[in-house]
Order: C-alpha cells, then structure tokens, then sequence
C-alpha cells in the first residue's frame, strides 16, 4: 500500500461569486477529515459575508493583495505573506483591489461547508 496520494486532478467547487476554488487535498477529494488544502483565485471586487469558521485557516498569498476583517482588525496581505486565524473567529474575506488574488489557503480540520457560520 502506498503511503502517499498525488493530485493530479483536484476538485473545482462550483461558485456563483466568480471566485475559483480547487481543492487539492481535503472532504471532496480524498475524503479526509483532518485537512484541507486549495488553490485559490479571488477575482477583483470580490468579498464573502462575516463568517466564523469551526476550523484554523492558513492563508499564502501568491500573487496580488487580499483583505482580511478580523474582528475588529482590517489586515491587507501581498504576494509573499501569510496568516494563520483560528478557529471560532469572526472573519470577512475580501479582494476589494483592481488585480485578481491567488492564493493557498489550508484549513484544519477540514473545510465543509458545515463548520463555516456565514452571517447573511
């Protein structure tokens, strides 16, 4: 038995906000609980509503800029940054720049969308 998995082909969750989510490792993929790991692209103008993750979030940034409202902090990363938030923080996520955002973005325990607490 191998002890190691190659993605080759990952998971592209369907979105309706433009925004491009491949999940490499992770619930859709390889069915594993623990972790979550996808490429993403934020395109221009982009935003989600407040959330409260059940899940730490681990968030490289590749190119371009990406905002983050933590509680009551409004953090700007660039190419080359990162940023650890914990689980059970409030936290908005946004590209409000002119330039899309690619970025990684790993989650523990895995992203579902039953551990996101999405304000509306």
């Amino acid at each position: 038995m191998k002890k190691y998995i190659v993605q080759k082909s990952p998971f592209v969750v369907p979105t309706n906000d433009g925004k491009l989510i491949e999940e490499h490792l992770g619930l859709a993929t390889t069915h594993d609980k623990n972790i979550s790991i996808a490429h993403m692209i934020a395109p221009p103008n982009w935003s989600e509503p407040f959330q409260t993750p059940e899940f730490d979030e681990y968030t490289y940034i590749i190119k371009g800029k990406k905002q983050f409202i933590i509680e009551e902090d409004t953090i700007v990363l660039e190419a080359g940054q990162s940023i650890k938030i914990e689980k059970n923080t409030r936290v908005q996520y946004s590209n409000p720049f002119e330039e899309p955002c690619e970025y990684i973005a790993i989650c523990t325990p895995a992203f579902s969308m039953e551990n996101v607490n999405r304000e509306e």
